[in-house]
């Protein structure tokens, strides 16, 4: 179990815009926010609101206009290209939409190589792939290479990828949008089992309305800003909505 003061994420007063020719669109507007520990958080909103963004920033895979942004209690402001790199290798996993698997690895290679670069032993690095495909139940199949797997099954080898190294933090980015309701449902209880079980700090945007009864918390956006901070209740009736939003 992690042991990081919460908040494990804050932003205080971020800023972001993107210039094309000589317009230039305001995306964050002094957005502030903070995110605990073992809690499945959920950013959702409309497309063009700002939320996956909002993620790269946390994530510290781009940085700010202007603000600050705090993640297990360091700055990462602070920090240098090489700096932000480290960070992200010892601390961080990410769960995308598109998998972003190696069509010619096995399930178990997929997971086992990135922990190569933690500079494991071996016999580590494969009881990490080993447990890990074991919790989100691919244990049986983990010698599949993606094209045997179906869209269930390949987001769970990506999930078992970001859980082998044990992150403090989770980002996962539209999750469930290329998968059926059943999967959908199957890859966000994952999700949330693993912020309790594992006390990491996981961090989801999505458009995907079924999710919201399975958030502990929920932020919503529009225009740069968070609307509304909420903790839904399971019963929350959703309608679902079709279109993929950044």
């Amino acid at each position: 179990m992690n042991t990081v003061t919460s908040p494990s994420l804050e932003a205080r007063h971020v800023c972001k815009s993107f210039r094309a020719g000589r317009i230039v669109s305001t995306v964050l507007d002094d957005l502030s926010l903070h995110v605990d520990a073992g809690e499945l958080t959920l950013i959702c909103g409309p497309s063009g609101c700002g939320k996956s963004t909002l993620l790269s920033i946390l994530s510290g895979l781009q940085p700010a206009d202007s603000g600050h942004v705090h993640a297990l209690g360091e700055s990462l402001d602070d920090m240098d290209k090489r700096a932000l790199e480290r960070f992200r290798l010892l601390h961080t996993g990410f769960v995308f939409q598109g998998f972003n698997l190696f069509p010619a690895l096995t399930a178990f290679e997929q997971v086992a190589l990135p922990l190569g670069y933690l500079g494991l032993k071996r016999d580590i690095v494969r009881a990490r792939a080993r447990t890990a495909l074991d919790e989100v139940g691919l244990g049986p199949r983990m010698h599949l290479r993606p094209a045997e797997l179906s869209g269930g099954e390949k987001q769970r080898v990506a999930i078992a990828r970001a859980l082998a190294k044990e992150p403090a933090l989770l980002f996962a980015d539209e999750p469930t949008s290329s998968l059926d309701a059943a999967n959908g449902q199957m890859v966000i209880d994952m999700l949330h089992r693993i912020a309790r079980r594992h006390g990491t700090t996981v961090l989801c945007v999505s458009h995907d309305p079924r999710l919201i009864g399975h958030a502990d918390r929920l932020l919503t956006m529009e225009d740069g800003h968070i609307l509304e901070d909420r903790r839904p209740s399971a019963t929350d009736t959703v309608h679902p909505i079709s279109g993929a939003s950044r």
